[in-house]
């Protein structure tokens, strides 16, 4: 079962927490409760059989008080208003709390991509692109992909704002091809992040890694990598699972095998040697390590109980509602959240508007090395955190990010 959720109100419940156990002034809420600037954009496109359809798309920036907005654009159809501004807000604090200069945007178009033909895509895509110009750039507000965008619509975007402006402009936008300006070590970067924290917090905990029990929830992109990293650690995959279904083997699986059935058959599910599983049971598996990366709200107050994982660590965005948060933390498990766990993405991201803006390239080591150092300084930020003011790890974390953002703010005059 699912709890329903506004996304704002929870964003909005978690500030408020933060600015209490920090003891801040009112002040600093009400700078923080609202994104500073909303543009809500019509977007007419003539369709692949003549006709005119128009769409709405959104863009949202929650602060700028330490940098220029950044975040992803996501095409789906159930986009609301309330889901990018409150998208936009958990950037902010994502970005905060690894310490990289940006604030938080987000955007959104409200669409069924899936029944879009790539002309119609890149007509939208630029249409968007070309109706939020006015406030966005490198110095501005910087969009990436997010979901059912990708390299290909970052591309379009680019090209469209470099056309406006008249020259090239690779800066505007991340997660481009890398003959665009993209950044080696980009794809693998949400979860190589995310493992950097794992392997710290099972530090923490007293978890040897070799050999560790893991189950990944969501066998995409950050999952199944972080699968293989995992499994180069020592680590023995067990259950993994996509929205076909899943694949359990108590000895372990390879993770570049179910990779390949995956490809090969569309879904982990039926990986020779494997019990099929459904993903309510993975999520319950008694396991050391836990990999949520799919969708939000997936561990709740009706499944929370039975989760016998040492450490969740949220590769996705959301996976845990804020009843679940407090039963994990009083059964003792260690949740690494989501804008802790899976802000590699966003620090390769910044790396990469750092090389367009030097145009000068790193290579790969040098991306992961960097990403490293700052992933493991962040984890052990907010660790000291949640230890320090005996709170769980997302109020640690979210207390890290704001005690930043009301520094910049203070220091701005903005309260």
């Amino acid at each position: 079962m699912t709890e329903t959720l506004n996304p704002f109100e929870i964003v909005q419940k978690q500030i408020r927490a933060a600015c209490g156990k920090l003891g801040l002034e009112e002040s600093y809420y009400e700078v923080l409760k609202e994104p500073e600037k909303v543009l809500v954009v019509s977007i007419p496109v003539r369709m692949d059989n003549g006709t005119i359809k128009t769409f709405i798309g959104y863009r949202s920036q929650h602060s700028t008080a330490i940098g220029p907005a950044k975040g992803g654009v996501r095409f789906h159809p159930d986009v609301t208003l309330d889901e990018v501004k409150a998208l936009s807000a958990w950037m902010t604090f994502k970005c905060a709390v690894v310490g990289i200069p940006y604030g938080g945007g987000k955007g959104g178009i409200r669409c069924n991509p899936k029944e879009l033909s790539k002309g119609e895509l890149e007509r939208l895509s630029r249409g968007y692109f070309r109706a939020i110009s006015p406030i966005i750039g490198p110095e501005k507000d910087i969009p990436a992909p997010d979901v059912y965008t990708n390299a290909q619509v970052m591309a379009w975007f680019m090209d469209e704002f470099s056309e406006i402006k008249g020259y090239n402009t690779p800066g505007v936008v991340t997660g481009k091809p890398v003959i665009l300006g993209g950044s080696l070590g980009r794809n693998e970067a949400t979860a190589r992040g995310a493992v950097f924290t794992i392997r710290e917090a099972a530090g923490r905990i007293g978890l040897d890694l070799k050999n560790a029990t893991v189950a990944i929830q969501g066998y995409g992109n950050a999952g199944s990598i972080a699968a293989k990293l995992l499994h180069e650690l020592g680590c023995r995959i067990v259950a993994v699972n996509d929205s076909q279904g899943g694949a359990y083997n108590p000895e372990g699986m390879n993770p570049l095998a179910v990779l390949e059935h995956k490809k090969n058959n569309r879904t982990v599910k039926g990986y020779p040697g494997s019990k099929s599983i459904s993903g309510e049971e993975l999520l319950e598996l008694d396991v050391d390590i836990l990999v949520p990366a799919a969708l939000e709200n997936v561990i709740t107050s009706y499944n929370a109980a039975g989760i016998k994982a040492k450490i969740i660590a949220e590769a996705a965005n959301g996976p845990t509602t804020p009843e679940a948060d407090e039963i994990l933390y009083k059964k003792g498990i260690l949740v690494i959240p989501d804008i802790l766990c899976n802000a590699g993405g966003v620090t390769v991201s910044y790396f990469e508007w750092v090389q367009n803006l030097m145009n000068l390239y790193w290579s790969e080591e040098e991306v992961n090395s960097r990403l490293e150092n700052i992933m493991v300084k962040a984890f052990n930020e907010v660790y000291n955190m949640h230890i320090s003011s005996n709170v769980n790890m997302r109020e640690a974390a979210y207390m890290v990010a704001i005690k930043r953002i009301a520094e910049a703010l203070k220091l701005r005059g903005r309260v």
